[in-house]
């Protein structure tokens, strides 16, 4: 299974070890309510295992978005009232009505342009908690709900106004649903990678932005005034989002030959993430036009594919996406040259 933050521990490793005393703190409080959060999601997926029952799922339902958004009150634990549910009009709250605006803008594109219900494609209700924790700089999928903390006030803030953000966490359910994959490794950067493609793909589906005109980034919201970066990941660009004192250098790698070994992260699952991120990209500019239509579609297609395993490494993955834009758009047509050299790009032969 894998992991479900957005902002990755080693990012806040750094604030840790780096920032003044505000900054560590918060950075260190954070860092330990997402592990209560992987502890519960981890909990959910182990539940699902078992049952063969999504954990984010529910009865069949027909279309139609049902958002519930929660208010944690600044609170890690303990109740999180409702304060705005589907027909509900705007509540004047920002983190509110940013998260429903957002959620629901995301469910409009997997129904509008996959035919997906939902989340788990059995019309989930789509359930989000923000102002969770005190100053706590992520956003999380647990394995049944989203969650957004207010941020640190300073070097990462406005979890709930970024679409990409919102997008990366409902994409994070919508790949647990349809093809769990380890929390470590090649498998769980594979995981990372498609919640960062369909964040992408939503940003770019909102604003009418074809692959070529994007700036392929997740979370340009996300950092603080003074920090000198642009995003929280380039998908295009990986390894140059940001480098700032105390945030560090962006590690992610473009190309397997830097490929990150590590202990931390789960073998380096948010870092390592990078190099298919890469290789959509290259895929996306390659077939041309919208990201969604052709390359969205073959990535979708891989994930809900019956033969992706756990255990998937990205050249087992490249090569099943290779074999499934083969079936949907013929196998020596250049939709499927382009998944073949975009996978070479960053190293990956096919």
């Amino acid at each position: 299974m894998h992991r479900g933050c957005l902002i990755p521990d080693h990012l806040l490793l750094e604030i840790a070890r780096r920032g003044d005393r505000v900054e560590r703190i918060g950075a260190l409080d954070s860092l330990a309510l997402s592990g209560s959060l992987r502890s519960a999601r981890g909990r959910a997926e182990v539940a699902r295992l078992r049952t063969g029952v999504p954990a984010a799922g529910g009865a069949l339902g027909p279309p139609g978005r049902e958002r519930v958004v929660r208010d944690g009150g600044g609170r890690p634990f303990g109740p999180a009232p409702v304060v705005r549910g589907e027909d509900d009009p705007p509540t004047g709250d920002p983190a509110v009505d940013q998260v429903f605006s957002h959620l629901g803008t995301t469910w409009d594109f997997f129904f509008e342009v996959y035919a997906r219900n939902s989340m788990d494609n059995a019309g989930a209700p789509v359930d989000a908690v923000v102002r969770y924790g005190e100053r706590y700089a992520n956003a999380f999928w647990d394995g049944a709900r989203m969650v957004f903390g207010d941020g640190d006030g300073r070097l990462l803030c406005g979890l709930t106004g970024s679409l990409t953000v919102c997008g990366h966490e409902f994409g994070h359910a919508v790949v647990q649903a349809d093809g769990p994959l380890l929390a470590a490794g090649q498998p769980g950067a594979l995981g990372e990678h498609l919640a960062d493609a369909f964040a992408t793909m939503v940003h770019q589906w909102r604003h009418r932005q074809t692959a070529e005109t994007a700036d392929w980034l997740i979370g340009t919201e996300v950092l603080g005034p003074g920090v000198n970066g642009v995003a929280l990941r380039s998908m295009r660009d990986p390894g140059t989002a940001y480098d700032d004192p105390v945030l560090g250098a962006d590690p992610q790698p473009a190309h397997v030959n830097d490929y990150v070994l590590t202990g931390h992260d789960n073998g380096g699952v948010h870092i390592n993430s990078g190099i298919p991120n890469r290789a959509f990209y290259e895929i996306a500019t390659a077939v041309g036009g919208d990201s969604w239509r052709v390359a969205g579609r073959i990535l979708y297609a891989t994930l809900g594919h019956p033969q992706l395993r756990p255990t998937c490494d990205f050249r087992q993955f490249a090569r099943l996406e290779h074999r499934v834009a083969g079936q949907l758009y013929g196998p020596t047509g250049p939709e499927a040259a382009a998944v073949r050299a975009g996978w070479k790009a960053v190293g990956i032969e096919l």
